[in-house]
């Protein structure tokens, strides 16, 4: 089994790359944006709270977010790998989720860093807006916000998997094809 943590700030193209990732290794992809999603538009009691910390630009507390992903997790019983994308973003989400995983006898393989100029990302993210409907993405302020909370909180896990042996930054700045290639090269060096 192989778990791959796709990390990056938003708009570094974890979505789009985990796509191509999921296809191509035949990962279950775990989106903790379309876990969110799933749940604010349903209006589910978790999405309601998540709401009000999103809708500040604000990071989703931890119980919440380890609540929701375990449940998709689970859903996934005879999987051959996951790819966590936009989790763990704290190193409390990262502790938990080594326990959570242990739990099943399984374990994060690496964690792949997609590397990018806030300056460039900033810009993605309000292209998206435009046509996204998310708040979070139409704002400027807000987006840097995500980014503070981003240095403060989820660059440390940096460090917490450097300790592992298991980080990997790769480039995110590029062609679709060009990103999705060195991602890969590092996956099969594994």
């Amino acid at each position: 089994m192989i778990n791959i943590v796709l990390f990056g700030k938003p708009g570094a193209g974890k979505g789009t790359q985990a796509e191509f990732l999921k296809e191509k290794y035949n990962l279950t992809h775990i989106s903790t944006g379309d876990i969110f999603r799933y749940n604010l538009k349903n209006e589910t009691e978790l999405g309601k709270l998540a709401r009000t910390f999103m809708d500040n630009g604000d990071l989703v507390p931890d119980d919440l977010t380890i609540k929701m992903l375990e449940d998709e997790v689970n859903k996934h019983p005879n999987t051959k790998g996951f790819l966590f994308d936009g989790f763990p973003r704290t190193n409390d989400q990262a502790i938990a989720l080594d326990a959570f995983l242990e739990t099943k006898k399984w374990n994060v393989t690496a964690t792949i860093a997609l590397e990018a100029n806030d300056e460039i990302l900033i810009q993605r993210l309000l292209e998206r807006g435009k046509t996204s409907g998310r708040v979070d993405d139409q704002d400027e302020e807000k987006i840097r916000n995500r980014y503070q909370e981003y240095n403060e909180k989820t660059a440390p896990l940096i460090q917490y998997y450097n300790n592992q042996n298991k980080f990997y930054p790769v480039n995110g700045i590029g062609s679709i094809s060009d990103i999705t290639a060195r991602l890969s090269a590092v996956i099969e060096g594994l």
